[in-house]
């Protein structure tokens, strides 16, 4: 009988510790705003980076690439008891992006004539990403990162006359960034956001190769489910 009660004690104990492990991760808190939910939005923001094509050759040019983008998000978050918020997110934005860059050869000179050079577009842009944030009720600064995808074209030029075929092809690399989010009603969100991105390479030929990193700053509004 001794045995059974100090059974029945150590199950109640074991009980216990694995309902308030529970409690610690998933219980939602009960006062303040909840992010817990799904979302939908639309971003404008401004980008401006540096290509890169570098030729075995020896030519090498680096654009320098500026410009307006607009999109969409969508995502998920989820609260933790102790305001912790993961979620998932991605996105997609068009751009007018683009930019020049003067051509040198391998000793660094600038090819004849002066205004050689290379120009890169940036025509759209996407990104799948993890955030983890800390809610303080309305307030949600976060770090995000994840992959990052883009649609770029290429083509050399003279003295502003295309010389060279558009060289096109869909990038990948990773992007991290940070922001803040402030919920003014319990429906309507908004966000400040900077992003850092590395799209990667592609080859532009059998002996060039074409690179393109970009700094963004994203302002968003989304409605939250």
């Amino acid at each position: 009988m001794r045995l059974m009660t100090l059974g029945a004690a150590g199950l109640l104990a074991l009980s216990s510790g694995v309902a308030m492990a529970a409690d610690a991760t998933s219980v939602q808190p009960v006062d303040g705003f909840v992010w817990t939910g799904g979302y939908v939005g639309v971003q404008a923001g401004h980008l401006w980076g540096n290509g890169r094509t570098s030729a075995e050759t020896g030519w090498n040019s680096e654009p320098d690439v500026a410009g307006w983008l607009g999109g969409v998000y969508a995502g998920y978050n989820h609260q933790l008891a102790n305001q912790v918020v993961i979620g998932i997110e991605a996105d997609l934005a068009w751009s007018n992006a683009d930019g020049f860059g003067q051509a040198y050869d391998g000793s660094g000179t600038p090819l004849p004539p002066p205004v050689i050079g290379d120009v890169y577009e940036l025509n759209w842009s996407g990104a799948a990403r993890v955030k983890v944030g800390y809610a303080m009720d309305r307030l949600l600064p976060y770090l995000a990162g994840g992959v990052a995808f883009a649609d770029v074209n290429v083509h050399a030029t003279d003295d502003g006359v295309r010389i060279s075929p558009i060289v096109g092809d869909t990038m990948v690399g990773w992007t991290l960034g940070a922001g803040v989010e402030y919920a003014f009603t319990d429906n309507l969100i908004g966000r400040v956001e900077y992003r850092y991105t590395d799209f990667g390479d592609f080859d532009l030929s059998s002996f060039a190769t074409a690179e393109l990193k970009t700094h963004d700053i994203r302002l968003g509004v989304a409605y939250k489910f």
